[in-house]
């Protein structure tokens, strides 16, 4: 094995080990889990599959009722006691059009939904009505505020807000619509009780956490790119003083690939059902480990049955 595909291989092993580091910076996906995320909210974030209390999601300057082909302004905005910056995803099923502006782009496949392409906070957003009377029209807004780790983690919480517009001369306009603001959250949690001791206490507790998950994710990464380095290590040790690896005859070469192989194939399918699943990358990476082991398994067989038979493999 030439060092030219050792080290490439090491590479690509070590870019997909370590993928679960990486968070939704550039926006959430359309689909997660199979749902919508602005319905749903952005699962991955946060140490559960519930919204959390702890994070505020406003958008302003929403009207009461809509003007058929009328711009309006929408201000999304966050708010937590520690952080001040995240992201958000927005949705009007269709209805009207909403217009990307410097720090928004569409969502792929949403046929017209905006989200964050970079974190942030207090986006304001067009938004152009439909060019007739439509009836109400309802929105689904998610929003989510990040601990600055850029992970997709327990440090993060996220929200989900609906609302509506009425329909063209079903309710009295508000003079001044970008006063009206409509906020989902619990007031007390981020305005309420709490001392600059407790904040700072449970700052300084998120940050360790985050620290302890980390430490985790990269130690365990690393280790297992330092075994997958360590085997392909020896066998390039082996090729090159140890005169090659030793024969195995194929009468028992040919059942132990069979057997190897439909191993690396289960736990091959094993492994997507843990992606897909969304397991903790801790168990996806021990599914990957063994994987790894069970294909180097079935190589060896085979490069030891293309071995070359010696005096004493023929006794």
């Amino acid at each position: 094995m030439s060092r030219r595909f050792s080290f490439i291989l090491v590479a690509t092993l070590s870019i997909l080990l370590a993928g679960p580091a990486i968070g939704w910076s550039e926006g959430p996906p359309w689909i997660q889990n199979n749902n919508i995320v602005p319905e749903e909210g952005c699962i991955c974030h946060g140490a559960g599959n519930a919204p959390s209390s702890e994070i505020i999601l406003s958008v302003s300057g929403v009207p009461r009722v809509y003007e058929v082909n009328t711009q309006y302004n929408f201000t999304i905005s966050l708010a937590h006691s520690s952080y001040n910056a995240g992201g958000f995803m927005i949705w009007d099923y269709g209805a009207g059009n909403f217009t990307t502006v410097d720090g928004t782009i569409y969502v792929e496949d949403s046929g017209g939904a905006v989200s964050q392409n970079a974190v942030g906070n207090d986006w304001v957003i067009p938004w152009t009505s439909p060019a007739e009377d439509v009836g109400d029209i309802n929105f689904a807004l998610a929003g989510n505020i990040v601990d600055g780790s850029e992970n997709a983690d327990a440090g993060d919480h996220w929200t989900t807000l609906s609302f509506m517009i009425s329909a063209p001369g079903t309710s009295t306009p508000d003079e001044d619509s970008n006063l009206r603001t409509i906020s989902v959250g619990d007031y007390d949690s981020l305005f309420g009780q709490k001392t600059a001791e407790e904040i700072e206490a449970e700052r300084q507790a998120d940050i360790a956490d985050g620290y302890f998950t980390q430490g985790n994710l990269y130690f365990w990464t690393t280790l297992s790119i330092i075994i997958v380095a360590a085997v392909i290590q020896g066998e390039f040790y082996e090729r090159k003083f140890g005169g090659g690896p030793p024969h195995l005859d194929k009468s028992l070469a040919v059942p132990q690939g069979i057997r190897r192989g439909v191993l690396a194939i289960g736990i091959a399918i094993g492994l997507g059902w843990g992606i897909d699943s969304e397991l903790p990358w801790g168990y996806n990476l021990v599914i990957a480990m063994l994987m790894l082991w069970s294909i180097f398994g079935v190589y060896r067989t085979v490069v030891q049955a293309r071995a070359e038979a010696k005096p004493e493999d023929q006794v």
